[in-house]
């Protein structure tokens, strides 16, 4: 018997409806499936990138997963795909709210481009509180203690600074202070609020951000990693939420997982 319990799956979501925004980039389909596979009843992949989206469901499969075309930065249409999602599978117990996108040049502050800057604060900033909000109202209104996670970063609040990247860095500390202040309002309904924090990997941000592959990202991010032998994924990502998202982490709330091999702050990061 204990051998059979070892080898059969553990279906940590049974039954559980899920969101996941920016769920056509890495870090969001790895998500996906990993949710998939651990007995989610629905998931929808939310992004503004069509084909990668629909992609997504084909390799999940259209029968549980669903994707919806939504602009995170845009309020109505994230009430309007949060209640779709209410509406087709009955609740929503999940949001992972990781859509968000990077500086397009250095952003060193004497020469911040403000129409940059905003941009970017629209999507990582107010589009996260956009999310985290409906979820909650979405959840608050079906009595479902459910659980939100948000992707902030490394370089956020346990980063020492850096020379460049100054709006991101600004944006992902933004994030920590919406899962703090969520956490804090949203307990009394039952529901959990948590962020996760990945140090760099090969995905849309880090090449809207000059780095164009995983060896690239490695040899940038490699030498100040202690830990050695192994390489972030996407799929090491996906882990840490299922864990913020499943009873594993039941008690757990305002928390952010850090995923970064203990990175050691890079003083020159400038890419």
């Amino acid at each position: 018997m204990a051998h059979l319990e070892s080898v059969l799956p553990i279906n940590k979501l049974q039954g559980k409806v899920a969101i996941v925004t920016g769920g056509a980039g890495s870090i969001g389909e790895a998500t996906a499936h990993v949710f998939a596979n651990h007995g989610a009843r629905a998931v929808v992949i939310v992004d503004v990138q069509d084909e990668k989206g629909q992609a997504v469901v084909e390799s999940i499969g259209s029968e549980r997963c669903s994707y919806v075309h939504c602009d995170v930065s845009d309020e109505e249409q994230v009430k309007d795909m949060v209640d779709w999602t209410v509406k087709k599978y009955g609740q929503l117990d999940i949001m992972f709210s990781n859509a968000g996108i990077a500086s397009k040049s250095e952003q060193k502050l004497l020469d911040l481009d403000f129409s940059q800057f905003d941009r970017l604060f629209k999507v990582n900033v107010r589009g996260m509180a956009i999310c985290v909000k409906h979820a909650a109202l979405a959840m608050i209104a079906k009595g479902v203690k459910g659980t939100i996670v948000c992707t902030a970063s490394a370089v956020s609040d346990n980063w020492r600074g850096a020379t460049t990247m100054t709006d991101y860095i600004m944006s992902k500390n933004a994030v920590l202070g919406l899962v703090r202040a969520a956490s804090q309002q949203l307990g009394v309904h039952g529901i959990r609020v948590n962020s996760v924090s990945p140090s760099a990997i090969a995905s849309s941000i880090t090449v809207d951000s000059g780095m164009t592959s995983s060896e690239v990202v490695e040899k940038v991010f490699g030498p100040f990693t202690p830990l050695k032998g192994i390489r972030l994924t996407a799929k090491h990502i996906a882990d840490a939420v299922l864990f913020l998202v499943s009873n594993d982490s039941a008690f757990v709330t305002g928390h952010d997982m850090v995923v970064d091999g203990g990175l050691i702050s890079i003083p020159h990061l400038n890419f």
